[in-house]
């Protein structure tokens, strides 16, 4: 594929930002003392920049295919503009709590926006054992923020419609509806796995109360336009900065921001929360793999975390819903209820992609392959078991003992059959 715009490099980053006025009076591009191409997600260049002053820009090009695979699976660049108009709309709503936007580049699909490099990847924090508590809390928060605030309960009429007509994302939303529903139980030929997980991926993909499930998920998720969801919103795309100044160490979460939200369109509120949750059952896999309780059981906690802090953000905003003649605090009560299960029921699509479908996640694939093993045979189950459980009770502490239980027997036992 043949792109219709230049693409930068880090020798052609400092011109751009001198050619760009919003730039050029930001950092001093003829003093960097950093422009480096950190891009490590499956479809963007990321460049960081740091001048002399140690003031920072980051800049993010989407390209015309998808980096992961290359040039042979073409997609739309204009994600770009779905990102933008995302973390603007998040921005307003929780500024402390999304990246700001200076200036976006629509001919060349590229977004400026504030340096995140005093940060930490939440999930490379996680895997290296660092506990940044209030993070989940926070992660929550935006969430239901972004669920009362882009919605028909925070937006007038017009203004949801304008939104919802100008978030229309089909490009992602398929490779959504694809990977993570559709693919782990019908193999497109990009699914793999360990031989050892071979039985236990069958298994998955031919049970019939996972397709059934896998089904109804994916028709909410392509049906059910609630609010501006992030659509993408995993532990990697949270970044967490520590009480020490930097990204690094345990403690206290002082800054937490969601970003990398192309995936953003108006759907279901639950699949953001599903996705936070997927990704703690998948850390607390690795902890149990590699022996560590405590951090397994630190991050079976942020389940509830997160939804407290979701719930009490939508409750806070509540008393200003836009028509509460027919929104009653009934109607608060059915939407959580409604919320929470759902939210299993995605969060159990979720892990089951991370393990048997394209895009992996660090936590599991850095494992040795003995581990691995056993904490991908674990999210497996883990996934099962929510399909069969959320449906009859959604409550965040028996999902969580039932999630416990469900690692705790898988994951020893491959041990087994390694030491045997």
């Amino acid at each position: 594929m043949t792109a219709q715009y230049a693409f930068l490099t880090a020798d052609t980053v400092p011109d751009y930002v001198r050619s760009t006025a919003s730039l050029s009076s930001r950092i001093d591009a003829d003093h960097l003392t950093r422009c480096e191409e950190i891009g490590d997600g499956n479809l963007n260049l990321v460049f960081l920049l740091r001048d002399h002053q140690g003031r920072g820009l980051c800049l993010k090009q989407a390209l015309p295919y998808v980096r992961l695979v290359g040039d042979g699976w073409p997609m739309t660049p204009d994600r770009a503009r779905h990102e933008v108009e995302a973390l603007r709309a998040h921005h307003a709503l929780v500024p402390e709590l999304v990246p700001e936007v200076y200036a976006y580049d629509p001919e060349r699909y590229i977004i400026a926006m504030e340096d995140l490099s005093d940060h930490d990847v939440w999930r490379s924090a996680l895997i290296r054992g660092q506990h940044h508590t209030g993070a989940a809390h926070e992660a929550g928060r935006y969430v239901g923020a972004v669920a009362f605030g882009t919605s028909a309960f925070g937006l007038e009429r017009e203004a949801l419609a304008s939104s919802i007509a100008s978030s229309v994302n089909p490009d992602l939303c398929v490779i959504t509806e694809d990977l993570v529903f559709t693919e782990p139980v019908v193999d497109a030929g990009r699914n793999s796995c360990l031989p050892a997980n071979a039985l236990d991926a069958k298994e998955f993909a031919e049970d019939p109360a996972v397709r059934r499930a896998m089904g109804h998920a994916k028709w909410l998720f392509m049906t059910k336009a609630e609010a501006l969801i992030h659509g993408d919103l995993h532990t990697g795309s949270v970044m967490v900065r520590g009480g020490d100044g930097n990204g690094g160490g345990s403690g206290g979460a002082v800054s937490v921001k969601a970003f990398d939200s192309e995936f953003a369109f108006y759907g279901p509120v639950a699949f953001d929360l599903g996705a936070l949750w997927a990704n703690y059952v998948i850390a607390a896999a690795r902890g149990l793999a590699l022996g560590d309780e405590a951090h397994a059981d630190w991050c079976l906690d942020l389940l509830a975390q997160t939804w407290e802090g979701f719930e009490q953000e939508f409750r806070r905003r509540w008393p200003t819903r836009l028509d509460p003649r027919v929104w009653d605090d009934a109607t608060l009560q059915d939407l959580l209820l409604t919320w929470r299960s759902e939210a299993w029921l995605f969060a159990a699509a979720k892990m089951s992609r991370r393990i048997v479908g394209l895009a992996k996640t660090q936590d599991i694939e850095t494992l040795p392959e003995s581990q691995r093993e056993g904490a991908a045979r674990a999210v497996l189950h883990v996934a099962r078991a929510l399909v069969r459980e959320s449906g009859a009770d959604s409550n965040v502490d028996h999902i969580r003992g039932v999630i416990r239980r469900q690692l705790q027997t898988a994951v020893p036992a491959a041990h087994a059959t390694v030491e045997g």
